[in-house]
């Protein structure tokens, strides 16, 4: 009879001590338990290592800081395992997790190399529920790299660990590191690994105001264009429509933390792959958008601060 195939949590940390007793817990709590608990220690300043060797987890020590793409891809070389689960320190997962992926796998690990995971996502602080992933299944599994494109696929899911190796992993460009989940699923998806999404909530992703997200607004925006700059790159002859309409969304995006600079460059570049770029919000905006598509989003963003300023009260 064949052995079941493995799993390994893999956690990439830097300065997670506060967070790390949580994940471990519900990690431990698992009922079927995971075949490695990783955790990669990207040079913390605090007692992170100490807290993970205490908690059960092999520690793997970076020699440099170079962020969380880095730790992953290293913790994938690393396992032994079957299959990778990354999950970040400051987030949870629930007692369901391991005998929902081994459900899954003994019926579905042949046909897809990625596992697209649903999970609740919760104010840290209130506790209470935002959003959940909610994928289209059906969408998913017919073209995974357009669905890549379209959609938002945030780094809950289960990876086979030889296809991720061979697909190159996530991308280290500093310029995408504020984004990297998207890169990673979309040159998963390039490399003609097919997803699939499981529904069933496993997983936990708290919010937080100190959050990397939250605190690098800028950051993120930026990184949202590089993104879909280098996809451009492959494969704007073949999904122009779909990547023009993904860089007026980051214009949105961008033009909200006044990064107007960028703003110009997602707008030019998603006027390059469609002629007939329209916009779709409000009748002002499309037409002025007609006449000129960036004088549009400065229009529509200043009347945002003007008359709405709540909207942007944490932009800046």
């Amino acid at each position: 009879m064949k052995d079941k195939p493995t799993i390994a949590l893999c956690i990439p940390a830097y300065n997670a001590a506060n967070y790390l007793p949580c994940l471990l817990k519900s990690a431990h709590d698992q009922t079927i338990p995971f075949h490695e608990i990783l955790v990669y220690n990207d040079c913390s300043t605090d007692n992170t290592e100490e807290i993970a060797r205490a908690l059960g987890a092999t520690v793997i020590n970076g020699d440099v800081n170079r962020g969380c793409s880095s730790g992953k891809n290293r913790l994938a070389e690393i396992t032994t395992a079957d299959w990778i689960h990354f999950h970040d320190a400051d987030d949870e997962l629930l007692p369901n997790f391991t005998a929902e992926m081994q459900h899954w796998l003994t019926n579905n690990q042949n046909d897809f190399k990625v596992l697209i995971l649903n999970f609740n996502y919760i104010n840290f602080d209130s506790k209470q529920q935002l959003d959940s992933a909610n994928h289209n299944r059906e969408e998913m599994r017919q073209n995974s790299l357009k669905y890549a494109i379209e959609h938002k696929i945030v780094n809950f899911g289960l990876y086979e660990r030889l296809s991720f190796l061979e697909a190159g992993g996530f991308d280290t460009d500093k310029n995408v590191l504020y984004n990297e989940d998207k890169a990673f699923h979309i040159r998963l998806a390039a490399n003609g690994l097919k997803f699939d999404y499981l529904n069933t909530i496993t997983c936990i992703n708290y919010q937080y105001q100190q959050s990397m997200s939250v605190s690098n607004q800028l950051k993120c925006a930026e990184a949202s264009y590089y993104v879909l700059k280098k996809t451009v790159d492959q494969f704007g002859d073949i999904y122009p429509i779909e990547l023009s309409n993904m860089l007026l969304q980051a214009a949105t995006t961008l033009a909200a933390v006044n990064d107007w600079p960028y703003v110009s460059k997602a707008v030019k570049l998603a006027k390059q792959l469609n002629k007939n770029l329209k916009l779709n919000r409000g009748r002002l905006f499309r037409l002025l958008g007609m006449l000129d598509t960036y004088a549009a989003f400065w229009l529509r963003e200043k009347l945002i601060r003007l008359f709405k300023p709540a909207l942007r009260k944490s932009n800046g």
